[in-house]
């Protein structure tokens, strides 16, 4: 069995109720059946009270105002004060972790829905380094993966690390190019899939490992100035398609549209320069602005990009995570505007925790996204 984490994976401890956000409310919290017997079988008054919070028909926690009938006013969990903490089900006991499992590889990440691995994720300002550990154990899954693609999946791995490579390496093209070159590699894969040619992707993987990508495409990131910001104004509605988690996930896209495209071209470019003086080439954020999309657009990648496995969706998974730096940079460029650049690093990452709440923890939202993603390239 294969092992894979990111090396900051073991660095997050939860905070509990110093952490700027709770991770108990805004979205519904499903219970494993090995906790809803456990809970089922608790005695006493408060036995009747975890009774009384669960939605047994549903299999999940019930909700008081947006938030688990767990949580007290303190932003602490009722259930580990009175039980401790080996008392949480699965997703209460593993969240902000995250596992993908396929067939002889088990890879873990951390969600950046959570504040405290959004920090540690994004403010990483080493490239990405995967560790890898193997054991003799069986995988406790393989009767699951009678039907898994392996060799699709071995194509993918190389894939991903010739990204990865690409990304982090130490060179004068911008991220944005980069962007655009991934997911040229990412369409000329899906024709692959698509025609079933898979054996032809080592080609395809060559090519881009070897720089050979160059010709300009019309995606949200490149080209034309004015074209650009067409197509992000167009792209934004998909946001108002979606289901909103949080209340306050309104008033950011709101923000966002009135104050970058309700008043056209000409005055987003001139909020766009502003942006740039300071975020852009030589500006005084550059640095740790390009470490910061550099490592937003790995999580994505490194979270998703491998389980086209099970779909065939290896476009759309690279183009949701080049939508997602493109639009959380919309998001802060919105607030250095509205701020007069009254923001700092944790301001992005309070931004991309939010995105990442509503696009990661709705499959609806996911799959809806990843969908017309997909459409978009034709």
């Amino acid at each position: 069995m294969r092992y894979i984490k990111p090396q900051y994976y073991d660095t997050f401890k939860c905070t509990a109720d110093k952490c700027p956000d709770t991770c108990c409310a805004g979205w519904q919290i499903m219970i494993d059946e090995d906790s809803l017997e456990r809970y089922e079988s608790v005695e006493g008054e408060f036995g009747k009270r975890i009774k009384c919070s669960i939605d047994w028909s549903e299999g999940s926690f019930l909700q008081k105002c947006g938030r688990c009938a767990m949580l007290n006013e303190k932003n602490l969990c009722d259930l580990v004060i009175a039980c401790g903490e080996d008392s949480l089900c699965e997703t209460c006991g593993r969240y902000p972790r995250h596992i993908e499992e396929f067939e002889g590889l088990r890879e873990y990440s951390l969600s950046i829905s959570c504040p405290v691995a959004a920090e540690i994720v994004l403010g990483c300002e080493e490239p990405l380094n995967l560790i890898e550990e193997t054991d003799d154990e069986e995988d406790p899954l393989w009767e699951e993966f009678e039907d898994f693609d392996i060799l699709l999946f071995t194509k993918l791995e190389d894939a991903r690390e010739a990204i990865f490579k690409h990304i982090c390496q130490d060179s004068k093209i911008s991220l944005e190019r980069r962007m655009h070159e991934i997911l040229k590699l990412a369409e000329d894969m899906q024709v692959c899939v698509d025609e079933d040619r898979v054996f032809d992707m080592d080609a395809v993987i060559g090519a881009f490992s070897k720089c050979c990508y160059s010709a300009e495409r019309d995606i949200l990131s490149v080209g034309n100035e004015e074209k650009r910001f067409y197509r992000l104004k167009d792209s934004f509605s998909v946001f108002y398609s979606l289901e909103r988690m949080r209340p306050e996930w309104t008033q950011i896209l709101d923000e966002t549209w009135e104050t970058l495209y309700a008043d056209g071209f000409e005055q987003y470019s001139k909020k766009r320069t502003r942006f740039l003086q300071e975020y852009g080439d030589g500006g005084r954020m550059q640095k740790e602005w390009n470490i910061f999309k550099r490592n937003l657009l790995l999580f994505f990648l490194y979270t998703y990009f491998c389980g086209a496995v099970y779909d065939d969706w290896i476009y759309s998974k690279v183009a949701l995570s080049v939508f997602s730096v493109i639009f959380v940079q919309e998001f802060v460029m919105c607030r250095y505007i509205l701020t007069d650049n009254n923001i700092d690093k944790y301001e992005w990452v309070k931004l991309a925790y939010r995105y990442a709440r509503e696009v990661e923890h709705s499959d609806d939202n996911l799959n809806l996204l990843e969908e017309w993603l997909q459409n978009e390239n034709g």
